[in-house]
């Protein structure tokens, strides 16, 4: 397609010609549509009032026809004079038949005695008026019965044609009205689309040109295009997404700024442990260089952790990151988990405990799941006091696992709550380099349940104890599949 194709499509497709194109069919066609009723209904009249005239005419003629016995007496002058006034009068043609439909009488006498074979001149015989209009000759003809008044009995039809020039002037004269108007109408429509699509649209405008605005940084930041109702609503939905784009964006900056921070801790202190043990130069002792050596080690093992997990992170926030479903035995699972995490747990003397109510079969990626569940519990463990609980529960209904964590440690301050999934963020900063973490095993925990098209809830009550509940589809939901819960 060449460009002027192109641009005369892409004008096509705009909303204005489509409002434009609304309000003119909408204008134009039921002016065209009672312009041709009205004609229709004037031809209609006239051709109404042409029958009734005849049908009158004929009908002072019908005695004069029967009773005078001219159907058997052809020579009766005063009735062939009577007739030819007719058509004269008419300006058309006089037929009279008999029961034969034989043809007794003819204004043009062409047809005297011939026999007239016509369907309304058949359907008089049986006692009505029929009437046909000639669009072509401009001419309405009428057939009427002629009975015996006394008798009722059907003697024969009488055939009027009537010349309708003069109604076709008079049609004529009114569908010259008719085309004036709807020109007029076609000007006054015109104007109007034009004029009403463009206001019609400019709300529209105003939206485009504030969001042109805003990605140059002009304005005040917020649109505002209360207009209409409409782009009242796109004003409120715009803005809260804009709000949301611009908290991932300082998301994102602080995200970048924990990364830094936490990857040059590490750092720093192997930086500092070994200019300590460089400025001693030989005269270090082993025992010294040891116990650097280790502090080092551990900085190292701290810097791998927060890489992996970054790592881990990253593979789970990939759009085509890919789950490797399989069905799971969920009670088996959780027993597999608080066996690997029992030496930590009785290392920090903390109890657990794990309920299960039936057995529950997930389709789920088992390592991420997994993943996910330890962190839950390992936390449980990390904040705790010695003799403390972690009690995990297993649960299920016809379409979601169930899985509870709850234990009686330190707890989530109530303002910490919203945020304890963002990544490095830490509710307790002073207990930040006493335990062991770095901020990323809710992320991604959260991270992993999402991909399983589930959801976590956290409640915590300071100096109480924490509980994080877990909800998966027991069966797998590919993503796009939406999933309702009300």
């Amino acid at each position: 397609m060449n460009k002027a194709g192109s641009t005369l499509l892409t004008k096509l497709k705009t909303l204005r010609f489509r409002i434009f194109l609304t309000i003119m069919l909408t204008g134009l066609l039921p002016g065209i549509a009672l312009s041709f009723l009205f004609l229709a209904t004037m031809r209609d009249r006239g051709v109404a009032s042409d029958v009734s005239g005849i049908t009158t005419q004929v009908q002072l003629l019908n005695d004069e026809i029967i009773s005078g016995g001219y159907l058997t007496d052809l020579n009766r002058d005063d009735v062939r004079h009577s007739l030819s006034a007719i058509g004269n009068v008419y300006s058309g043609r006089v037929m009279v038949m008999d029961s034969g439909l034989r043809v007794i009488y003819d204004t043009y006498e062409m047809y005297e005695g011939r026999t007239m074979v016509w369907d309304n001149a058949i359907k008089s015989l049986s006692g009505s008026t029929e009437s046909t209009y000639d669009t072509s000759n401009h001419s309405v003809t009428v057939t009427v019965p002629l009975a015996d008044s006394h008798t009722g009995e059907i003697m024969g039809v009488i055939l009027i044609t009537k010349s309708a020039e003069l109604m076709e002037r008079n049609l004529t004269y009114y569908q010259n009205i008719v085309v004036i108007s709807l020109v007029a109408l076609f000007a006054v429509v015109f104007y109007l689309a034009l004029i009403l699509s463009g206001r019609f649209v400019m709300p529209i405008r105003k939206v485009k040109f504030q969001i042109v605005d805003m990605s140059k940084g002009v304005g005040p930041g917020v649109m505002n295009v209360p207009d209409v109702t409409e782009t009242m609503e796109v004003s409120r939905v715009f803005n809260h997404y804009n709000q949301q784009m611009k908290m991932l964006d300082d998301s994102r900056q602080e995200f970048v700024s924990n990364v830094s921070h936490e990857l040059k801790t590490p750092l720093t202190s192997m930086k500092v442990l070994s200019d300590s043990i460089l400025s001693m130069g030989e005269d270090a002792p082993v025992e010294m260089y040891r116990e650097f050596m280790t502090d080092i080690a551990g900085e190292i093992e701290r810097e791998t952790d927060i890489i992996n997990d970054l790592l881990s992170l990253v593979r789970m926030d990939k759009k085509d990151s890919t789950l490797n479903i399989s069905q799971v035995n969920v009670n088996e699972l959780m027993e597999l988990i608080m066996k690997r995490l029992s030496p930590i747990a009785e290392a920090a003397g903390v109890d657990m405990v794990l309920e299960s109510f039936r057995p529950v079969i997930v389709e789920l990626d088992e390592v991420k799941f997994s993943l996910a569940i330890s962190n839950l519990i390992e936390n449980g463990i990390k904040y705790n006091e010695e003799g403390g609980w972690v009690h995990v529960s297993i649960n299920s209904d016809h379409r979601y696992c169930y899985i509870r964590v709850e234990d009686c440690g330190m707890g989530i301050p109530e303002d910490a709550l919203d945020h304890v999934f963002e990544r490095f963020y830490r509710a307790d900063k002073s207990h930040s380099r006493e335990i062991n973490g770095n901020g990323l095993g809710l992320a991604i925990t959260m991270s992993a349940i999402r991909m399983h098209q589930g959801e976590i809830k956290v409640a915590s009550t300071l100096g109480e104890g924490t509980t994080f509940d877990v909800r998966v589809p027991l069966k797998h939901i590919d993503e796009g599949e939406a999933v309702y819960d009300h």
